[in-house]
């Protein structure tokens, strides 16, 4: 089926006498109805996306574990500054995303909502790079707070044959494990987010273009 966008688009550029004509201020609506639906969808997600795992986190087995490892670890306060970081930067980019949203008017003019536009894709864009950036980091805390620990089967409640390893061997194999977990785990994560924001941010590069192409 084509288009809503794209019908409404040739009808206004149409020259026959027996189809209604559009003016450039009804398909300039059209446009920004689609542009701040489609800002609303990524506040949305960004708002799930930060409660889901915060839910996930009041189950008491994960928290204890999570909290025992860190601790463990020595990495308690490294954590805790790091999480005093990230919430502080999650809420700026939820706080941006809703005055993207916000800032979206049917009263701008083409080319104000073509920049209100590009901006919203530069701030999903650093927005991405930075949730990307934190998983790998958590897990980098990990391998050092390995490489640091005096005795990594206690922190890490390891059980089994691992104690007739040497204690350089063995921090080199869970090192090796967590570095690589680390990478899928944020492939993983980067493939989530470009089907999500990268679906919605590929629709706001197409009403860019419709908006230049109205500009002309």
């Amino acid at each position: 089926m084509m288009d809503e966008l794209e019908l409404l688009k040739k009808d206004w550029q149409k020259k026959g006498e027996h189809l209604p004509k559009l003016s450039y201020d009804e398909i300039h609506t059209m446009i920004w109805k689609k542009s701040s639906s489609i800002v609303k969808w990524i506040f949305y997600i960004s708002i799930i996306e930060f409660i889901i795992p915060h839910l996930l986190y009041l189950a008491p087995s994960m928290r204890n574990s999570s909290l025992d490892m860190y601790s463990n670890l020595g990495l308690s306060k490294v954590v805790l500054v790091v999480s005093i970081f990230q919430y502080l930067i999650v809420f700026y980019f939820i706080y941006q995303f809703y005055k993207r949203y916000r800032e979206i008017s049917v009263l701008d003019s083409a080319k104000k909502l073509t920049s209100k536009i590009l901006r919203t894709r530069k701030t999903v864009k650093h927005y991405v790079i930075f949730s990307l950036s934190m998983v790998l980091l958590t897990f980098a805390i990990m391998v050092v707070g390995i490489y640091f620990s005096d005795n990594v089967i206690e922190a890490l409640n390891l059980e089994g044959n691992m104690e007739d390893m040497s204690m350089e061997r063995m921090k080199f194999m869970i090192m090796a494990v967590f570095a690589v977990v680390g990478i899928v785990v944020t492939a993983l994560f980067g493939g989530i987010y470009f089907l999500l924001y990268g679906l919605l941010t590929r629709k706001l590069r197409k009403n860019f273009r419709e908006l230049q192409k109205l500009e002309v």
